[in-house]
């Protein structure tokens, strides 16, 4: 149960493509290799309404949170992580390049006892591939 929860100032919209963002994030979840590839999940969410600093209006923000299940350890935890946050920071060259910009990631690991799922997708990835 990857999933990334991203939220962004509306005064970056017009420097990005939040599609491409999204599709990154997911590559790179996927490249990974420690998550299931039916539970990812990539959501990006546009704040009308921040507040950043000074108030400064060129000011502009990513915040990344990713919500796990239980079961990976640290170092794995570490490694996807860095290779996520460089992959997007990577894509986010340009819009650092053209204004002040603040990025952030973190992961959150859900406790089992209080997380509930359901989820056919992987039924569906795993029948798709024995039937080629």
């Amino acid at each position: 149960m990857p999933h990334f929860t991203i939220e962004y100032s509306a005064n970056i919209e017009a420097r990005l493509d939040m599609d491409k963002v999204v599709e990154v994030v997911r590559k790179a979840a996927v490249e990974t290799g420690i998550f299931p590839i039916g539970g990812i999940r990539v959501r990006a969410i546009r704040c009308e309404h921040y507040a950043i600093a000074t108030g400064d209006a060129r000011f502009g923000f990513v915040s990344m949170v990713l919500r796990l299940g239980e079961g990976r350890d640290l170092a794995a935890r570490k490694t996807a992580g860095e290779h996520i946050f460089g992959a997007l920071s990577s894509y986010l060259d340009p819009v650092f390049s053209a204004g002040k910009l603040a990025l952030s990631f973190d992961m959150q690991i859900n406790d089992k006892e209080t997380s509930w799922k359901r989820n056919n997708i992987h039924e569906a990835l795993k029948a798709g591939a024995e039937h080629g």
